[in-house]
């Protein structure tokens, strides 16, 4: 039988794995950072009449640049945005890979701070990009001096950052994309896929877009919207830095079913965005609930906790799942991450826990 390994495959994707959260079917889905509450009736029903309309003209391309889209995305960042400043594409790793394809690639670098995001570096592989894996602190926290200092170091053509961050949850000081713009000579990516989630203050990377063409902000439907199922994600940028990425994109990338659906729930953001509020209760509960049974766990301004689990987090992971809970074990020795869901998600969660440990410490 053939494997991989007998294939010309390139040498430095041998050895590698796709990226994947397990997919189990388990009573309680806490791994990826989903949406927990489904669509509502009213927004499935405009969703199912705007894809409904696109059907007898399937025969034809869809809007190559998805004018009307972008059109609808920027309006809802605001920020005095426009279509122009504003590309969308199949979810927000697709958009972060056209980057990676249009200012990276052979004989490039990016560089992020982890514990971060596990797809940027897979997404840099796959472009040819060489990897630097800067640190965060040791409370995952990123000061300024910190990030110029890593970036003078390692003199990046792109760099990423995260804010919220991806593991951890943490939001970024504005000061820090500022640090770095100042100091890289290549782009400088903030990924806000979980922004909708901040806790009330907390600033994004938006604000900076004015005089700094080498800024990007991305954004994703995933989370907030519950559309993780449509793939839709989306950057922020100078008009140039569209340009750019439109010398990479496949043509006709967006077909015409995601854009009339993600136009339907953009109309509808209201009714979907109200779980927002919902999902923050819990995740404060979490945090609240650990922290008092002496469980460490990190700030966080995302839909997800990560906790340390005070030794083995294979062990937990596994225990917490033969409870019915599946959670997320992202390769960080001793803590997991859990995604907070509905109220009796998280009670599911906490009870687990509760017998989880009392079982290990016997």
């Amino acid at each position: 039988m053939t494997t991989i390994d007998d294939l010309p495959i390139r040498d430095d994707l041998r050895g590698r794995s796709p990226y994947g959260a397990p997919q189990l079917d388990v009573a309680v889905r806490l791994n990826t950072n989903e949406n927990s509450y489904p669509v509502p009736d009213a927004v499935v029903d405009a969703i199912a009449k705007a894809v409904q309309a696109e059907l007898r003209d399937l025969n034809r391309y869809p809007d190559r640049d998805a004018v009307a889209l972008r059109t609808d995305l920027a309006a809802y960042l605001g920020y005095g945005l426009s279509a122009a400043h504003v590309w969308a594409a199949n979810g927000s790793n697709e958009v972060q890979q056209q980057l990676l394809q249009a200012f990276a690639g052979p004989g490039r670098t990016a560089l992020g701070f982890g514990p971060s995001y596990s797809m940027h570096p897979l997404l840099a592989a796959g472009t040819g990009t060489r990897w630097i894996g800067a640190q965060r602190a040791a409370d995952f926290g990123l000061t300024p001096e910190s990030a110029v200092a890593q970036v003078a170091a390692h003199d990046p053509d792109l760099v990423f950052l995260c804010s919220p961050n991806n593991p951890t949850g943490t939001a970024l000081d504005p000061a820090v994309v500022d640090a770095v713009l100042a100091t890289a000579r290549g782009m400088v990516v903030v990924d806000e896929a979980y922004a909708e989630f901040a806790r009330p203050g907390t600033p994004s990377a938006l604000t900076l877009l004015p005089g700094h063409p080498r800024l990007v902000v991305t954004r994703t439907m995933s989370k907030a919207f519950g559309f993780a199922g449509g793939r839709l994600g989306y950057l922020a940028a100078d008009p140039a830095v569209v340009d750019a990425v439109q010398l990479v994109r496949l043509p006709y990338h967006l077909s015409a079913l995601t854009q009339a659906a993600a136009r339907a729930a953009l109309a509808h953001r209201a009714e979907l965005l109200v779980t927002v509020d919902a999902i923050k209760q819990q995740r404060d509960r979490i945090v609240a609930t650990l922290r008092g049974r002496g469980v460490q766990v990190a700030d966080s301004d995302a839909n997800f906790v990560l906790f340390d689990v005070g030794g083995d987090q294979s062990q937990v992971w596994r225990q917490l799942l033969e409870h019915g809970v599946l959670v997320r074990d992202v390769g960080l020795p001793g803590w997991l991450r859990v995604t907070a869901g509905t109220e009796s998600e998280t009670d599911a969660f906490l009870s687990a826990m509760d017998t989880a440990v009392m079982e290990i410490e016997a």
